[in-house]
């Protein structure tokens, strides 16, 4: 005797041999062929028959007319189905088949053939019990219910499953197992949950079987929209691969139940960046997710005041991951990093992240460190590394991102890049064709400046702050009348330009000058003494408004240096500069200043101890005087605060 454990219909060895089917637990009548003999157990003796299961749901009567000896429950013997009643009972016959001499027949396993209804007939099958397979991706405990949320090929669900009030149903259950559900679809608060009727963990052939099937469809629908770019720019094809690959990583981490933060430099550039992707993973969580809260939890902004990830933003991350896991079943997070995230200053915070194997990905245009950074990160896109430079921006490059996630987006977006220019300042070859763009959709160069000024004031108060509704406002991608948005940028933007005029009336008599031997105009301010602190505009920006002042006043090359007890931000036009170099000799130079810092080759900030600043500064502004002269770098610096 022989038992195919994995299912299937055996053949008999020889014309002698019969073949016998033996009903897994979960087998139902459906599963039942007349003229097919079964493994049955006696569960009941009456006068007129005997009381048989072929599973845990198939039962019948063999009636005592057919039956010939004695017989007793526990006992096991094989039958065929000779009829169903109307009431659906029913009643089946010996066959001759001795069970005791294994070498006349041969014990072939029958599973359950579940007719599977993926999520994305859900809808159609309310109120109705349907059969599901997918894998866990969360399981929230609530007060009530265990709430297990499985994916299958077309999205993502939520099954309620009950075994009393607070109490964790299938404990044994965790996230990654590959489950099959049976349940009934219902409404709930304009979702649809499946109330389940039973779980199962699926192994064996059946689990590999369904993995296969999952990752087969996973892979397919995490493929990006092949979208053609708003503008032709030979440069950014460069990068367009790059961004394809991210694209494909972030939808398949939605489809996967993972949720994302965002972490992106809070200014103008980093918000234009952020937020066309926020959105475009909002729209694509909520055709994956059933629940339509989904897109309130998976997908975070969170502004981030350096160019780089400091270790406070990290581990308030990292706690919030782990918070969320514990409370909420998720899974930890892919962490997308914006406009910042290429240097030696966030490995760091990546290391951190790393002993819990948080993916994390980095689109960037400041002056990378890719020795550093790149045994990190998970994916890396950056201008530098295809020998172009800042001039494309984030911004830029995110639009475009987001439109390989959801292009549909694509009209509301067309403005976005040339407010991403305008508020770094970017002076790329493509300028031109997105300042087109963004006047076909009402924005002259005038506007651009009032939303890039007002990105900038609004980004400064909310701080930490996300401010989700209020920068949509301002760059005109919510649902809020066109009057609004208006008025908005016209009172923030004025509201910008006041404060930056009242700073600059209370620096302009502190301003030092000297013409280094190269003849370039240097220009140094205490930004600690004699500036307002504080307040709007910060160090960076009140150091970018003195600066363009003198480029305007000289029409030469110009280096300004705001400076502080322990830090100093550093602007340059018409210089060829490479901070991120000269940070790095001053760190071997000045040992115990403490140097460190970087941004792009010609703007950006360093930081030092207090006791070193003459020193540092002394050194810095020996290597701005050995720098070269290049008048074509003249006005191409962008703006960071």
């Amino acid at each position: 005797m022989t038992r195919d454990t994995a299912g299937g219909s055996g053949d008999a060895a020889d014309g002698n041999v019969s073949v016998v089917s033996d009903l897994a637990p979960d087998c139902t009548a459906a599963d039942v062929e007349p003229e097919t003999p079964y493994l049955a157990e006696i569960n009941g003796i009456v006068e007129y028959g005997i009381f048989v299961d072929l599973s845990d749901n198939v039962s019948g009567l063999v009636h005592e007319s057919v039956l010939e000896g004695t017989f007793r429950v526990g006992q096991e013997l094989v039958v065929e189905l000779e009829e169903v009643r109307e009431n659906g009972d029913m009643a089946f016959r010996p066959v001759d088949i001795d069970l005791e001499d294994e070498e006349t027949y041969e014990l072939v396993a029958v599973d359950h053939d579940y007719p599977l209804t993926g999520t994305d007939r859900l809808e159609a099958n309310v109120g109705e019990q349907i059969h599901l397979e997918g894998k866990i991706v969360q399981i929230k405990q609530t007060g009530g219910p265990t709430i297990f949320h499985v994916a299958d090929e077309y999205g993502v669900v939520p099954c309620a499953a009950f075994e009393e009030a607070g109490v964790r149903a299938y404990p044994a259950l965790e996230v990654g197992d590959v489950i099959r559900v049976t349940g009934t679809p219902e409404h709930r608060d304009e979702s649809v949950q499946i109330e389940v009727d039973g779980l199962s963990r699926l192994d064996g052939e059946d689990e590999a079987a369904a993995r296969d099937r999952l990752e087969e469809a996973l892979e397919a629908r995490a493929q990006p929209h092949d979208v053609e770019p708003l503008i032709d720019w030979p440069a950014f094809e460069k990068l367009r691969p790059n961004l394809e690959e991210v694209a494909t990583l972030l939808r398949r981490t939605v489809l996967e139940g993972r949720p994302i933060r965002v972490r992106h430099h809070a200014d103008g550039d980093g918000m234009c960046a952020a937020v066309p992707v926020q959105l475009a993973l909002e729209q694509f969580i909520a055709s994956v997710h059933e629940d339509d809260n989904a897109p309130q939890y998976l997908i975070k902004r969170l502004p981030a005041k350096a160019p780089f990830y400091e270790m406070e933003d990290a581990t308030r991350d990292l706690n919030y991951a782990l918070e969320d896991r514990e409370r909420h079943g998720q899974q930890l997070p892919l962490l997308l990093m914006l406009d910042n995230g290429s240097t030696a200053e966030d490995v760091p915070a990546y290391e951190t992240l790393a002993h819990y194997d948080i993916p994390i990905v980095a689109i960037d245009h400041h002056h990378p460190d890719p020795d550093a950074v790149g045994g990190l990160l998970d994916a890396h896109v950056n201008p530098y590394l295809h020998d172009e430079d800042y001039r494309i921006t984030t911004g830029m490059l995110c639009v475009e991102l987001a439109r390989m996630i959801a292009p549909d987006l694509t009209e509301n977006l067309r403005h976005i890049p040339a407010v991403a220019g305008v508020s770094d300042r970017s002076k790329a070859d493509a300028m031109g064709q997105y300042l087109e763009l963004a006047a076909e959709n009402g924005y002259d160069e005038d506007r651009l400046r009032d939303v890039s000024e007002a990105l900038d004031y609004a980004a400064f108060w909310l701080r930490y702050n996300s401010g989700d509704q209020l920068i949509q406002d301002v760059l005109e991608l919510s649902d809020a009348p066109a009057e609004r948005h208006e008025r908005l940028v016209s009172f923030l933007a004025d509201r910008s330009r006041a404060a930056v005029a009242e700073q600059l009336a209370a620096t302009d008599h502190h301003v030092e000058h000297e013409r280094l031997d190269s003849g370039v105009h240097l220009y140094r301010i205490d930004v600690e003494h004699h500036a307002h602190r504080f307040t709007y505009p910060a160090p960076g920006k009140t150091t970018g408004e003195i600066h363009d002042r003198k480029i305007k006043q000289t029409g030469d090359p110009v280096i300004t240096v705001g400076y502080g007890p322990d830090f100093a931000v550093l602007r340059s036009d018409g210089v060829r500069l490479d901070i991120p170099k000269m940070v790095s000799e001053l760190e071997a130079e000045l040992p115990g200043a403490g140097v460190s810092g970087g941004g792009h080759l010609v703007v950006g900030s360093i930081k030092f101890v207090k006791g070193k600043r003459e020193a540092v500064i002394d050194a810095l502004v020996e290597k701005m005087a050995a720098a070269d002269i290049d008048e074509a770098l003249s006005s191409a610096a962008p703006l960071e605060n």
